[in-house]
């Protein structure tokens, strides 16, 4: 079976996509902060006959990151790590001349410098896998200008940015940015909390991920819709 270490899986896009990995035969190592929804996240995904380990941690913490490749070492290898833990900076969310300079350490520090680390410390294993994949969940906000998304769309650009050079120093691995799209999420209420326009569910994204999973094109920047969009 291929292993899969997924942050931020307690529920939203990461709970989705482990749910969606399980089914179809994915081994996992979950993480969250939060260890009561992530146990419920992680019965949920191993209802499917797959081996599900769930760690309760910060991926900002270097300890609990080892923990997790440790765990995905444990299952037997690991082939895909996916960096979708993320924080805003500030809830909810604010213009630039009022964003605390805590908020945007806070945010490079998980969204940025966590999944970093993240992958330094899997980049054995995945070097050892046939098929090494890392996937990094980025945001429209990256590339476009939004009024209040400045602190968290300069994260994500700075993770797209982390994630193309990667690929270019491990030629061996597929590395790939995804867009995921507008999803009703607890972030983006978080986020928006007065936006009263209904969203995807996560759920509807996740064919997405699982295509290029499926088909393994070159490392770079996708967006799940046009993904979902693609002919089959």
């Amino acid at each position: 079976m291929p292993v899969a270490v997924v942050t931020g899986a307690s529920k939203g896009l990461g709970r989705a996509l482990a749910e969606g990995l399980a089914r179809r035969g994915w081994d996992l190592v979950l993480d969250a902060r939060t260890a009561r929804v992530l146990e419920e996240a992680a019965r949920a995904a191993g209802a499917h006959g797959t081996r599900v380990v769930a760690l309760a941690g910060d991926v900002t913490d270097a300890a609990h990151r080892a923990e997790l490749v440790a765990a995905a070492a444990g299952l037997g290898s690991l082939d895909l790590v996916v960096s979708n833990a993320s924080a805003l900076g500030a809830e909810p969310l604010v213009r630039l001349d009022a964003l605390p300079p805590a908020g945007l350490r806070a945010a490079l520090e998980t969204n940025v410098v966590a999944a970093l680390g993240l992958v330094q410390e899997a980049l054995p294993l995945l070097r050892e896998s046939a098929a090494g994949t890392v996937i990094v969940v980025s945001s429209d906000a990256a590339a476009e200008a939004y009024e209040t998304w400045g602190g968290y769309g300069a994260s994500k650009a700075a993770l797209d940015h982390l994630a193309a050079v990667l690929a270019v120093e491990e030629p061996g691995l597929r590395v790939w940015a995804v867009d995921p799209g507008d999803m009703g999420t607890d972030l983006y209420a978080a986020a928006v909390p007065d936006d009263p326009d209904p969203r995807p569910a996560p759920d509807a994204v996740v064919p997405g991920f699982l295509r290029l999973l499926e088909r393994r094109p070159p490392s770079g920047r996708y967006a799940a819709p046009a993904l979902l969009e693609a002919t089959p």
